[in-house]
């Protein structure tokens, strides 16, 4: 049967014998289920040999061809089969899963390399020793005393950083009305486009050569608590903003203040999602190595002292292997990125299990 066929109206007799409204047939042919997967198929056939026969070195430029292909024979074949509206519907389906597929690849890829080169000197004696009397370009070595460095510089700079990011969303949300709230919001979106490096300048030039003093990991974890700091009170905000207003009203018509609504309430309901957003701001300067070579200043020893002295973190250290030009330094470059990653993992898994366990309960 014919497509025009199927849109004619189609008039039935009712049991006494007169005539029925007209009714339109509402179905449509629809493509297999299996039809994407062999578009797909198809689609990556047709990109590698379009790229061997053009001469094409890169896979990713092969992957980039068959997902144009793969979007073009969607929509064709869509548009043939199930017409032009369904195939609009598949078309921006497909672009989407496309999108996801770019943003994937190149993920899996860092991690994949990442995880295969670093594993060749990840071991305890890495995790424990640092690099004093080790020459670059030797083996050996490890990264305890970037561990050390970044557990505590980022620590400092989470515990300046998350309450007054914190307190400043509340404001925000809450209280704040009128030209101070509208000026806070303006210098926040101000400081989430700072560069790293303007952090740690003004840093250098008030902290160290204005009141004197010294290199530290205290300097350094300041530059990274302004560069944090934006990013805990837009997180916060949104999070708040979330919250029903209806949650707010019962519990103020019950007579709470609203100081204690807030701290009762609010920001209970919202833990989760300010967790999150505090993990993911930790995670943006715990890459951050910058600030840290213009205030710590990198050291090839232990420092458990964040307030004296020259002291190292992961990012840091990464550059300065990468930067020493070895094969030995490399090696080490990539297990300290591998250990890097980890740390990142574990800080997001712990927020995911503070957010879990300080979440409201609810009844089934």
């Amino acid at each position: 049967m014919s497509e025009a066929m199927m849109d004619q109206p189609v008039i039935t007799d009712t049991p006494s014998g007169s005539a029925s409204l007209p009714r339109t047939s509402l179905h449509r042919p629809r493509l297999p289920r299996w039809a994407p997967y062999a578009l797909a198929a198809g689609s990556a056939a047709a990109g590698s040999a379009i790229g061997l026969a053009a001469g094409l070195g890169s896979h990713a430029q092969w992957g980039l061809i068959a997902a144009l292909l793969y979007v073009l024979s969607t929509l064709a074949v869509a548009t043939r089969v199930e017409g032009l509206r369904q195939a609009k519907d598949r078309l921006a389906t497909t672009l989407v899963w496309v999108c996801f597929l770019v943003a994937v690849v190149p993920l899996v890829s860092l991690v994949w390399e990442t995880v295969s080169r670093g594993v060749k000197v990840l071991d305890g004696t890495f995790l424990s020793h640092s690099m004093a009397g080790v020459l670059t370009i030797q083996p050996g070595g490890g990264v305890y005393h970037a561990i050390i460095g970044t557990l505590e510089q980022v620590g400092i700079a989470t515990a300046i950083a998350a309450p007054v990011g914190l307190l400043t969303a509340v404001y925000l949300v809450e209280y704040g009305r009128g030209r101070l709230a509208r000026a806070v919001t303006f210098f926040v979106d101000v400081m989430t486009g700072i560069p790293s490096i303007v952090a740690g300048l003004f840093v250098l030039s008030f902290w160290i050569l204005m009141l004197d003093f010294g290199y530290s990991g205290l300097a350094g974890s300041m530059a990274l608590a302004i560069l944090m700091m934006p990013v805990v009170v837009r997180s916060t905000e949104e999070m708040l903003k979330l919250v029903p207003n209806e949650l707010r009203e019962a519990s103020l018509a019950l007579g709470v203040p609203k100081w204690r609504t807030i701290l009762k309430v609010v920001l209970p309901t919202a833990i989760g999602g300010i967790a999150t957003g505090v993990m993911l701001a930790v995670a943006r300067i715990a890459g951050e190595s910058a600030p840290i070579v213009l205030l710590v200043f990198g050291s090839q020893v232990i420092n458990n002292n964040p307030f004296e002295g020259a002291q190292s973190s992961l990012p840091y250290y990464i550059y300065e292997q990468w930067a020493a030009g070895n094969e030995a330094s490399y090696d080490r470059a990539w297990a300290a990125a591998l250990v890097l990653i980890a740390f990142v993992m574990i800080l997001n898994l712990v927020a995911r299990g503070i957010a879990r366990w300080k979440a409201p309960k609810t009844s089934r």
